[in-house]
């Protein structure tokens, strides 16, 4: 059980507790034991001596800068005059002698007296009021402008100061300049009229020297080359070709008309263009795709048959012109020479049914898509190859062009007049290039022999690398392919091989494909 605490005054006692112990001091219970806390220190920050220098009291103060029990009464403050301004400054800011005129007027005055100075000059007295002074300078009055006359050209020209008698001199001189500007004017035009003239006639004179041998056989051959359209439906195709035969036979490549060949709607045409405009139709004797070459015939007397040469007499360096129609630019000529003999050439095109290895002539001559079944002609004006390819990265001429030789065109067209068809001899085998002999030395390697046919008759089995046929050396398959055309079906041709090593030489008789 417990008691009430004794009730003390503050005076008496200030504190006072209960039987349990518990101190009340001020409405607030602490028990007796509890340790009573010193007074916190107070902080005070260090100062270091730039700042005491700056912010110190001056040396002799102590305290607050006024006097204690100093009061002051604002309203009754006045600042009491220092003595007289210094000479300067009176002459500088005093009124003018004489001058009673006061800088500061009364706003409430009336308006038609002089504003006279207020009881408190602000400039002496901080503590009057604020006074709107009558402006510095006085607003001008409106005026009328007064009337005056019009002023004529003279007085706004010459003023007033120049008198009729001088503006007539004045126009004499001005016209005497006019005549001479005038007269020297007239001068000038008739000496440069001498520049040109009507009386001048250019004289052409007749050549009296041949034109060049490129200029004759150009006009030689260009009457025996035409162009060649072929149109299926929508779709078009150009080339050159060359009239071998009176009775109306040209020889073309056989890609530049088998998109015509291969179409079963009856919409093909193939349409011939003669040097001279003549224009007529033409249709198809034949075609190989083996060796890229067709023969087609047109209904067309009269025509220009072009001569052919021989391969046997064409030596690389010979001067040869390329005739045909390039990009559609028909009776095109471009010249160069014969850069390379026997260079095997793989011809397949997209669109076209040819798949040919050709025994071309290669020619520095500028030959671009449109020559194809054009004429490659010597400097005799003598046919000497198809103008058939070109070797290019951007797909443009850049002096590697390719021509059927001769010798072949002749051998097809022939054929294919006589019979409508041509056959090819075969070995039946296919290849891969190989290098063999210490890698000192290429041949076409067999990568598989046809059963039945005269490499597997003559025993030439898989692995055997050919490296010659006859007297034509076999470097790589396009070449292998190129040595065995070059023969006749039923040849029989000495094939030398390479086995495990050694070198055999094998009699193979060639068949027809």
């Amino acid at each position: 059980m417990s008691s009430e605490p004794t009730q003390n005054s503050p005076a008496d006692n200030p504190d006072s507790a209960d039987e349990n112990g518990t101190t009340t001091d001020n409405g607030t219970l602490r028990p007796r034991e509890a340790p009573v806390l010193a007074p916190r220190p107070v902080y005070r920050p260090h100062v270091d001596s730039h700042t005491a220098n700056a912010f110190r009291r001056p040396a002799g103060q102590s305290g607050s800068f006024a006097a204690h029990g100093a009061r002051q009464d604002a309203s009754s403050a006045s600042i009491a005059p220092k003595g007289p301004p210094g000479a300067v400054l009176a002459e500088a800011f005093g009124r003018p002698p004489g001058s009673t005129e006061l800088l500061q007027r009364d706003p409430d005055a009336d308006s038609g007296h002089e504003p006279v100075a207020g009881p408190a000059d602000p400039w002496r007295d901080p503590e009057s009021a604020a006074r709107l002074g009558a402006p510095a300078v006085p607003t001008p009055s409106a005026r009328e402008l007064p009337h005056t006359e019009q002023l004529s050209a003279r007085q706004v020209l010459f003023g007033s100061r120049v008198a009729p008698r001088a503006l007539l001199v004045l126009g004499a001189i001005a016209l005497a300049i006019g005549l001479v500007g005038g007269l020297v004017g007239r001068l000038t035009a008739e000496t440069a009229s001498t520049l040109t003239s009507r009386k001048v006639s250019l004289e052409q004179t007749d050549s009296e020297q041949p034109h060049g041998p490129i200029a004759q056989v150009a006009d030689a051959v260009l009457p025996s080359v035409v162009s060649i359209r072929t149109t299926v439906g929508e779709n078009g195709a150009t080339g050159s070709g060359v009239v071998i035969d009176g009775n109306g036979y040209i020889v073309t490549n056989n890609h530049v008309i088998s998109m015509a060949a291969q179409d079963q709607s009856g919409r093909a045409r193939i349409q011939i263009t003669f040097s001279d405009g003549t224009r007529a139709p033409a249709n198809i004797v034949g075609r190989d795709p083996k060796t890229d070459l067709a023969v087609l015939k047109v209904d067309v007397k009269n025509i220009t048959v072009a001569q052919l040469g021989k391969s046997g007499d064409v030596q690389v360096g010979d001067a040869v012109l390329a005739v045909g129609s390039p990009l559609g630019l028909s009776k095109t000529v471009t010249s160069g020479i014969v850069s390379a003999l026997h260079r095997p050439v793989k011809l397949e095109g997209e669109g076209s049914d040819t798949k040919a290895v050709i025994d071309a002539v290669q020619t520095d001559a500028s030959i671009n898509p449109g020559n194809s079944g054009g004429a490659l002609v010597d400097a005799d004006g003598r046919v000497i190859g198809i103008n058939t390819a070109i070797r290019s990265e951007s797909g443009g001429s850049v002096g590697l062009g390719f021509a059927i030789p001769v010798d072949q065109m002749t051998q097809v067209a022939q054929t294919l007049i006589r019979d409508g068809s041509i056959h090819h001899p075969i070995i039946g085998v296919s290849a891969r290039q190989k290098t063999v002999a210490n890698e000192v030395m290429s041949g076409a390697e067999v990568a598989d022999v046809a059963p039945g046919s005269p490499a597997a008759n003559a025993g030439i089995v898989e692995g055997d690398v050919i490296v010659r046929i006859d007297d034509r050396e076999v470097t790589n398959p396009d070449e292998l392919v190129v040595a065995v055309q070059t023969n006749k079906i039923g040849q029989t041709v000495n094939v030398q091989l390479i086995r495990e090593g050694r070198q055999v030489d094998i009699p193979v008789t060639l068949a027809s494909d």
